[in-house]
């Protein structure tokens, strides 16, 4: 029997792609069952066009056969099969697809789903085999061959008996090494498992043989081990159905199944689109927070089909960042794939498809918003911090898609609302947004700062999660309304005693320039302040770096020691003031002891640490003596 040689290039890409092409090894069967798919597809397509044949569905499948005796491992289908010179130009030739030529001359137009296009699949079954057979007869043919290879020596193609037509695909599984355990892919569990990862919705039944523990007959408590044929793979993928025959718990159990999560989805949305590039998707919202979302060993990205075949796992190029929350699959017929169909050729496809999925995220959050906001306020609550590092991130580059998703706990409402709630409830005299920053919203609520903005009516956001003021300082403004911390240097309110705080100014600015002097290296300035009314004192910064932003960022690893331009406010109305006046005209060694607790006291309010808590408690035992 000779042996015939594949071409040199041939040759070449078979070793290629034994060692390199494919990134993982199980995905040999995703290959072969979808060419044994492929085989069936092609009786279907003939029979559209041949009135003397019939396409009855029931009786075509794919079955896989593992022998862990013999070592092999068969997967048999009832589609078109091969003659000789198909098994020579299709096998003998690496890279010439039979589906891809099947295809031409049956006019068969793009977006039908024959899957195989590359005509190398096949051989990436030398991956788990030392001896890969095909045994083929024809539709219409008389004849059966076999077509036997090694790996790159060649092949032979010899006469067979076969009484059916379709084909087997027997691999001889290599021996395990000290890196790779062969054995698995003679483990029905394991075979089950591949099935269901990646040709769970081939259209037609994968079939393997179980083996089950039955009761004897008469005797309930003896058993005998039996052999029964089962249906690995669902066939109908929930996507392709239509919406209307699915219900909210159709839609749960595929989230369970999937294992997208173990809560129960929050929302569903269900895409079929039919445009210049056609896909269908369902994408879930979760219920709760992954416990690893936020570390670096969360991974992104939807599962992405081709013909109901698995692709891709994760692709994390469907989904923006701040979207990343979002599980679900994508299947598209139009993609263009590379070689091993594990990537993508062409990455236009899917800008187009990603660009149209954030589009329905969105929508279907802000629709969760408007219609049940309890579920869009416990959304918020796993994941708003997301949104707001998508606002903050890119330099602001996503800002005006999400700023509509965006809430804060209202001073007014004592509840979350939206900015554009917060903007159709301003004073017809409010200039601004204004918001204060804290650990808390309790601590936030007894903050000094928030009384003259409070006391005008004007409702204040609370923001305590530590990106809240950095996602802000990139929005800028929302409808035209700049935001302003409460902490802010200048408030922006118009007060009727200006002329006389200005004249303050003037009266004491002597003894601001000693506290100053005694404050040097801490604050940028002591000045009297427009907005305590029954505090003696508080903080605020001038410039763009609030004091929780300086809290922030003196938290990172990175520390650049960025720090707020501090200044010490004074409210001349407090009892405290007068004590600060006759030690300045008196005792200015009590200056410097007031000026001391007061700044510490400012800070301690502030949640900032004392930077000497010794010195400020004997300060304090001074005054008490």
């Amino acid at each position: 029997m000779e042996k015939k040689q594949f071409q040199a290039e041939s040759k070449r890409l078979l070793e290629m792609m034994v060692n390199s092409i494919y990134s993982q090894r199980e995905v040999f069967l995703r290959e072969l069952i979808s060419n044994s798919s492929d085989a069936i597809d092609k009786i279907y397509y003939k029979a559209l066009t041949d009135e003397s044949l019939t396409f009855d569905k029931d009786s075509y499948y794919i079955k896989v056969i593992p022998n862990k005796q013999n070592r092999t491992l068969t997967i048999r289908d009832t589609g078109i099969g091969m003659t000789k010179e198909e098994l020579e130009n299709n096998l003998g030739i690496i890279a010439k697809s039979g589906s891809l030529s099947f295809k031409k001359e049956n006019e068969i137009k793009d977006g039908h789903d024959i899957i195989g296009q590359f005509g190398v699949g096949f051989y990436s079954a030398f991956m788990v085999a030392d001896v890969v057979t095909v045994i083929s007869k024809a539709l219409g043919s008389k004849e059966a061959y076999k077509w036997e290879s090694e790996g790159a020596d060649g092949y032979t193609i010899t006469p067979y008996e076969k009484d059916t037509v379709g084909t087997e695909i027997i691999l001889k599984i290599k021996d395990n090494t000290e890196e790779e355990n062969y054995d698995e892919y003679l483990e029905e569990y394991r075979l089950k498992t591949i099935i269901k990862k990646y040709s769970d919705f081939i259209r037609y039944p994968i079939k393997m043989d179980s083996k089950t523990r039955k009761p004897k007959e008469g005797k309930e408590d003896e058993f005998k081990e039996v052999s029964e044929e089962q249906t690995i793979n669902s066939m109908v993928p929930i996507w392709r159905k239509n919406k209307n025959e699915l219900t909210d718990e159709d839609y749960e159990k595929f989230y369970k199944e999937k294992h997208y999560g173990f809560d129960k989805p929050l929302k569903h949305i269900h895409i079929s689109v039919d445009g210049s590039i056609r896909y269908n998707a369902i994408l879930f919202i979760p219920e709760n927070i992954p416990f690893d979302y936020y570390s670096k060993e969360y991974e992104k990205g939807l599962e992405l089909y081709s013909n109901g075949v698995l692709i891709m796992n994760k692709c994390a190029d469907l989904l923006p960042d701040y979207f990343s929350f979002v599980k679900g699959m994508v299947d598209s017929e139009d993609l263009s794939l590379n070689i091993s169909r594990e990537m993508l050729q062409h990455d236009r496809q899917l800008k187009l498809i990603a660009k149209n999925i954030s589009k329905k995220i969105k929508n279907e959050l802000q629709s969760l918003m408007k219609n049940e906001r309890e579920q869009y306020e416990q959304f918020y609550n796993s994941f708003g911090r997301q949104l707001k590092y998508g606002v903050y991130s890119d330099f602001g580059t996503n800002k005006e898609t999400l700023q509509e998703l965006l809430m804060f706990y209202s001073s007014k409402e004592k509840s979350m609302v939206t900015l554009d709630e917060y903007v159709s409830r301003m004073k017809e005299d409010q200039k601004y947004i204004y918001y204060a920053s804290g650990e808390s919203y309790e601590r936030i609520e007894k903050l000094p700062q928030t009384e003259l903005v409070a006391d005008k009516g004007y409702e204040i956001l609370y923001f305590t999660e530590d990106i809240d003021e950095f996602a802000i300082k990139m929005l800028m403004s929302y409808k035209e309304k700049e935001f302003k911390s409460v902490s802010s240097g200048d408030l922006g309110i118009e007060e009727e005693d200006v002329k006389q705080s200005e004249a303050e100014e003037k009266e004491y600015k002597e003894l601001f320039d000693s506290m100053k002097e005694i404050l040097a290296g801490k604050v940028s300035d002591v000045r009297i302040s427009k907005r305590l009314k029954s505090h003696p004192v508080c903080l605020s910064a001038d410039g763009e770096v609030t004091i929780e932003m300086e809290k922030v960022l003196s938290s990172m690893p990175d520390n650049q020691n960025v720090k707020a331009n501090k200044v010490l406010e004074i409210n001349p109305n407090h009892e405290v003031f007068q004590s600060l006046k006759q030690a300045f005209a008196k005792d200015k060694e009590k200056l410097s002891l007031y000026t001391n607790l007061l700044y510490n006291q400012a800070l301690l309010i502030e949640g900032l640490p004392i930077s000497d808590p010794v010195e400020f408690t004997n300060d304090i035992c001074k005054v008490m003596v």
